[in-house]
């Protein structure tokens, strides 16, 4: 399904098709959850969400576990205003709780080429948590440069820009409550 704004956002001429439906997401974070839920619940974990893509899509997951946890939000980017990774990851916003022998859940919105990833992690890991796992929502096996893990995925896609349910471009299309695929014209 081809899907347009109207009116259009100032960005280059486009149209997006629809990847991942509403529903499908919906299964799939419920199922998330649960295998959450079975690996770390009785683990009084600290959940991280990666600012600001994983927004949308940690609000569902936490919403479904039922145990103790604390949540934390850090913000790092390496797009910018592009479509593709800048190769540079830059952390805007850091974490205001210590994490020091906690287990930690990541939430991430996309693994891409897995800098970031793996920037977190060793950033997070010099901190000595008891463990640190990877929960995204996408993962694109075959752009994974820096095979960096993703201990639990949503959704493997291919090498494609993509926005919606959190996930933007420029700003955009946070609010689309599905995955689409954009095509530039």
């Amino acid at each position: 399904m081809k899907y347009k704004m109207n009116p259009e956002p100032p960005l280059p001429p486009h149209y997006m098709e629809v990847l991942i439906e509403e529903e499908e997401i919906r299964i799939r974070v419920k199922d998330l959850a649960r295998e959450v839920q079975e690996n770390m619940g009785e683990r009084d974990p600290i959940i991280v969400c990666v600012l600001k893509g994983a927004f949308v899509f940690v609000a569902d997951l936490v919403r479904k576990l039922d145990f103790p946890f604390s949540i934390d939000f850090l913000r790092a980017s390496s797009y910018g205003n592009s479509v593709v990774t800048s190769g540079e990851v830059k952390l805007d916003l850091d974490l205001q709780q210590s994490i020091s022998n906690r287990h930690v859940l990541v939430v991430e919105d996309i693994v891409d080429t897995g800098l970031t990833v793996q920037y977190l992690k060793a950033s997070l890991e010099a901190r000595g948590p008891a463990s640190i796992s990877i929960c995204s929502l996408l993962h694109k096996p075959a752009n994974n440069v820096k095979l960096a893990p993703v201990d639990y995925c949503g959704f493997e896609i291919p090498n494609d820009f993509v926005v919606g349910y959190g996930l933007d471009w420029q700003g955009y299309y946070r609010n689309l409550p599905f995955i689409a695929q954009v095509h530039q014209t």
